[in-house]
């Protein structure tokens, strides 16, 4: 061959080889689309597909999307799902397409159905195949867990979106939404939260998260975060962002119960799963790699806090689930919770094992189960850049247990969130932000946001100045009588330095004026509600108060606390002077440092004698403290919603710890006494699983030195109708002092898994509650005017008869089991006292009733 024939031959081959390589990557087809039920309009999670002719197949994840691409000339695609008819598609060679599809339910024509005789086989534990099933699933739990290896990271995409619910059509054509119509959402009326919701919040966050097994910490880095900021006149912005964290926690399939609305459901692959769950193997999944069992498990009693739904198991000896669909069942004892579905989508490590990948949680509220406007929360969460065992230096681990926010987080571009973002935000979705702040310049929104914030915080705001609380304004008690009070603060509006706050009240009885002015500089230019506070306060305050009356997050002239049960006649008049420190860290270690001098005088038929003279010259008219006091509180991973007045906790099973020193310092400033009181504290909820969760509190404390009764410990009592959780409700104002004590508080829920079993009961959704309280404590010699005449004498009613006694040996106890979640709202408690049912004037049982708004 010469070189002009080798050259032709060449160019020919050439010509072949590209031709045929533009033959096969024309024949390159991608397919891609949703399945839905045809007759819900409902996504389909993890339906089987494969290209007819090959063994190329797949699943569709849990939203019901699929993509995939395949080489050749084939010309169809075949989708099947157990309890559905199998569809086949056909497809275009060589070009991406959509095909989307919709999957017709199997039906059972009634005349196919034969009826024999005999007993339906009862659904057992004992060689069922699926529970053997499960039960691998449990016993490989640990090595298919994160905690497997020795260290993880990945990074984390988080997006929150809360929205108001099926609104109906007079609701979205009112006149305020006239021209503002681009602020709703249209979808399928059959899907979850109806055909048009209104976004009310979005948040979106991206972090970078290190995990080390040994010790164990996880540390946590946002990089961006993204969400809608509401005024802080009425929302707290953070506050909101810790609340749906709490709704909307992160969903592990592998620990025993998943949190989920604040309430712990147990999952379906717990420790004790088979004892509450039954279970079907309702498919095999031969098409797929590994091979997957298809698990379908329900709850045992559908009211129980329990899921039901789908887990996929692979068959690879790893019995680890590759995806997870679950739900509840309507009859679940949940309130308000009209909807819920979780999807959890997991992908393989190189090692083989699994992690999640992804994870959605959908939850629609309502008032009514059936239908009305209510809102819908959806959280997704993409995990991506997934590694293992790749060791960091320690420093990376440092400030492990805590969320760092990196500098810069909350002002990353528009075009950083396009290109990290593991999918693309529908145009709906992306113009929330936009939409949301054009909604709170709306003059009507504010008035109804100024409207909410007056009824539930209790202040009208006047820009730099706000009013309130207005149920303070109006109250009665047998000392003041009539009781009128008003006040207000300033906002940030005016300064985030400075901040004035002042009441004054009136008692008609007493025709005395109580008032109170405190002046406040935010040291960190926050505001002095935000977390964290560092702030300095000089403040000064003559006003009442019952002794031993100590009141959790309403305060004590609250209109509704003016109704009380026994002798209410006796109050202290105080005057504080008071300069405090506060100073909190972002992982919620906080200490306080007081300066105080109090003044307190008797009021009513309070009086306050030397030794064991009843003459009415030997009482004393003021005792004069000066008191300088350290609290120190510690409480990791504390959540809370910043209100007007007070934060709210929600309470989770990290405990909280307190410890406060205070030294009464005699000739300082008039201080009469010299003295010191150590007080501590413990507060933590234990979760039970099916039997509800405890909320326990251990206190002691104990004073040195040789003080007058009212700087004792006067113990808390509550003679109020309204059930106190850490206040004991049988006992009196006063009836008990001690200069060192130690209590356990124990409340109880069980979450209705007792009236979950009784028939025609459980429909009502009734919680049963119990409690119990006991407290030891005691006087010395010195304190105790029985035993000491130079002590200051306890308080005798008009008749003579004591009121106020020392704990001896015997402890004082009060238990008590009651019914909660009556209307979805009330609890109500039958509550017993168990001793010093001698003691005038007492009552050995009462009822009490507290208002609590709960999931």
């Amino acid at each position: 061959m010469n070189r002009h024939q080798f050259n032709k031959s060449f160019f020919s081959t050439l010509v072949a080889l590209f031709l045929f390589s533009l033959s096969g990557f024309a024949q390159q087809t991608t397919i891609s689309g949703l399945v839905k039920d045809a007759a819900t309009k409902e996504t389909l999670p993890y339906v089987s597909f494969i290209i007819t002719g090959t063994q190329k197949a797949g699943r569709t994840d849990a939203d019901g999307k699929y993509t995939i691409t395949v080489s050749g000339n084939y010309e169809s695609i075949r989708f099947s799902y157990v309890g559905y008819k199998t569809q086949v598609k056909a497809i275009k060679p060589g070009i991406a397409q959509t095909v989307n599809v919709m999957m017709q339910p199997e039906a059972t024509l009634m005349n196919e159905v034969v009826i024999s005789a005999g007993k339906r086989q009862k659904y057992r534990n004992k060689e069922n195949p699926a529970v053997e099933l499960i039960r691998q699933v449990i016993a490989n739990k640990a090595k298919n867990r994160m905690d497997a290896y020795n260290f993880v990271e990945y990074q984390k995409y988080e997006r929150m979106l809360f929205s108001m619910s099926n609104l109906s059509d007079k609701f979205k054509n009112k006149r305020m939404f006239r021209n503002y119509q681009f602020l709703f959402q249209e979808q399928d009326s059959s899907k979850i939260g109806g055909k048009t919701l209104l976004p009310v919040f979005q948040q979106e966050k991206l972090s970078d998260n290190y995990f080390k097994k040994s010790p164990e910490k996880l540390k946590t880095v946002v990089i961006a975060d993204k969400r809608v900021n509401f005024d802080e006149r009425f929302i707290d912005n953070q506050g909101l962002t810790a609340y749906f964290d709490r709704m909307y926690q992160d969903i592990d399939i592998y620990d025993n119960n998943v949190s989920v609305v604040s309430n712990q459901l147990l999952s379906p692959i717990a420790d004790g799963g088979p004892t509450f769950y039954k279970y079907f193997i309702t498919d095999t999944i031969v098409n797929h790699n590994p091979k997957l069992i298809e698990l379908s498990f329900m709850p045992r009693n559908n009211t129980d806090l329990l899921f039901e739904g789908k887990l996929y198991i692979t068959m690879d000896g790893n019995y680890a689930v590759q995806n997870a669909y679950l739900t509840v069942n309507k009859n679940i004892n949940l309130n308000f919770v009209r909807a819920l579905e979780a999807k959890l989508d997991f992908e393989q490590n190189p090692d083989k094992r699994y992690h999640l990948s992804k994870s959605n949680l959908l939850v629609d509220f309502g008032l009514l189960k059936n239908g009305g406007m209510g809102f819908t929360g959806e959280r997704t969460v993409n995990y991506k850049e997934y590694k293992i065992n790749q060791e960091r230096p320690d420093t990376t681990y440092r400030g492990a247990g805590q969320v760092l926010v990196a500098a810069g987080a909350e002002t990353k571009s528009e075009q950083f969130w396009a290109s990290n973002r593991p999918e693309t935000l529908s145009n709906t979705n992306a113009s929330v932000y936009h939409n949301l702040d054009t909604l709170q310049h709306i003059p009507s929104f504010k008035r109804t946001m100024d409207i909410v914030t007056l009824f539930f915080a209790g202040y009208k705001d006047f820009g730099p100045f706000e009013m309130g609380p207005v149920n303070t304004f109006y109250s009665f008690n047998s000392v003041e009588g009539f009781r009128l009070r008003l006040g207000g603060r300033t906002t940030p509006s005016l300064s985030k330095r400075y901040y004035f706050e002042t009441y004054g009240a009136y008692g008609f009885d007493d025709q005395k004026w109580k008032y109170f002015l405190s002046a406040t500089y935010s040291l960190n230019n926050k505001s002095i509600y935000a977390f964290p506070q560092n702030y300095i306060r000089a403040s000064f305050q003559r006003d009442t108060k019952i002794p031993g009356q100590e009141l959790q997050f309403v305060q004590e002239d609250n209109f509704l606390l003016s109704f009380k049960r026994g002798e209410n006649n006796m109050m202290l008049y105080n005057d504080f002077y008071k300069i405090d420190y506060i100073h909190e860290y972002e992982n919620h270690f906080s200490y306080t440092i007081g300066l105080r001098k109090w003044n307190q005088s008797p009021g009513g038929s309070l009086y306050f004698s030397r030794g064991n003279s009843s003459s009415p010259f030997d009482r004393i008219n003021q005792i004069n403290t000066s008191e300088v006091s350290l609290g120190l509180r510690y409480a990791p991973h504390e959540k809370f919603y910043q209100g007007k007045v007070y934060r709210t906790p929600f309470v989770d099973r990290y405990p909280i710890f307190n410890l406060r020193y205070t030294a009464g310092i005699k000739g300082v400033l008039g201080g009469d006494y010299n003295y010191h009181n150590l007080m501590g504290s413990i507060d933590k909820r234990f979760y039970l699983s099916q039997f509800g969760y405890s909320d326990v509190t251990v206190e002691g404390g104990y004073n040195f030195g040789k003080i007058p009764f009212p700087l004792l410990s006067i113990h808390r009592a509550n003679q109020t109708y309204a059930y106190q959780l850490q206040s004991y409700n049988l006992m009196n104002f006063m009836e008990f002092v001690s200069d060192h004590y130690a209590s356990l508080n124990i409340d109880q829920n069980f979450n209705g898994f007792f009236f979950n079993k009784i028939p025609l009961l459980k429909q009502l959704k009734l919680r049963e509650v119990a409690s119990f309280k006991v407290l030891y404590g005691g006087l010395r010699n010195e304190n105790n005017p029985a035993v000491n005449n130079e002590a200051m004498q306890f308080v005798r009613n008009a008749d003579g008869v004591p009121i106020t006694y020392a704990l001896n040996r015997e402890p004082y106890m009060e238990g008590s089991v009651g019914v909660g979640n009556i209307f979805k709202i009330l609890r109500v408690d039958a509550v017993k006292r168990f001793s010093y049912l001698n003691n005038p004037n007492v009552s050995s049982w009462g009822i009490r009733a507290r208002v609590k708004f709960d999931f």
